[in-house]
């Protein structure tokens, strides 16, 4: 049995400082690997950057993220990266990572992701260019989760991170409208071509906890107003969601 426990949307700030760090100090005792969907910060400003490292740095299992909207505000991303990595934290745009857990290979593969909509209400790389680049980076996102995925193929346990939600299922609360700023369906077609065990992301703070992709992959949106916790913890047993 495989503990993972995940969060996003931690928004952390100058006026948050220190606040996070104690409601993790069981976390050992709860999960083998951590991940964090995004969203770290408010405002994504160096200082926050460096306030977010402190919070996740030395925990006593190993910590993936990915970034989130709110992290590429001040145009400071490569900096919040660098600082996450210093901290020991395996900061994924594209990318996968390997974990060795109680005898089995876990793989992350995580990227961003972005919007773009879903099946009856998406948008396409069509007509003005502004259009044909907020689709085409949707696309590229996509891309680069199932590379990354293609990386982890052969691991025992295949985890999908996002910040933007790959189905609609976990969006449900949300105002139908925003749905297209919210994820994208090209980020579910990589995670199913990917076979992966269980897809993790937030973005949608009055989202729905949980769905699937249209190839039965169970997803789970983990933002922290849709949690209302620390963190939730996924037990993965036989390379299957236990009590999915």
């Amino acid at each position: 049995m495989i503990r993972v426990a995940a969060v996003a949307d931690i928004h952390l700030g100058a006026d948050s400082a220190g606040s996070y760090r104690p409601r993790l100090a069981r976390l050992a005792d709860h999960a083998d690997l951590f991940l964090i969907a995004g969203d770290l910060t408010k405002r994504g400003t160096a200082q926050e950057a460096a306030l977010v490292a402190d919070e996740l740095r030395g925990l006593p299992i190993p910590v993936v993220a990915v970034l989130g909207n709110h992290d590429y505000e001040s145009d400071a991303e490569a900096l919040m990266a660098t600082a996450l990595a210093g901290a020991g934290v395996d900061v994924l745009d594209g990318g996968s990572a390997r974990y060795d857990i109680r005898g089995c290979t876990v793989g992350v593969a995580g990227a961003k992701g972005f919007g773009g909509g879903f099946p009856g209400c998406s948008g396409s790389e069509f007509g003005e260019p502004e259009m044909k680049a907020f689709m085409r980076h949707a696309a590229d996102s996509a891309d680069a989760l199932g590379e990354a995925m293609d990386r982890v193929r052969d691991a025992d346990v295949r985890i999908a991170l996002t910040h933007y939600a790959p189905v609609a299922a976990t969006l449900e609360g949300e105002h139908c409208g925003i749905y297209p700023f919210l994820g994208c369906y090209l980020l579910a077609e990589a995670i199913d071509r990917g076979a992966a065990t269980l897809a993790v992301h937030g973005h949608a703070h009055g989202g729905s906890p949980e769905g699937e992709t249209p190839g039965g992959i169970p997803v789970r949106n983990v933002a922290a107003p849709v949690i209302r916790r620390s963190y939730r913890v996924f037990e993965l047993d036989d390379g299957r969601l236990a009590g999915r």
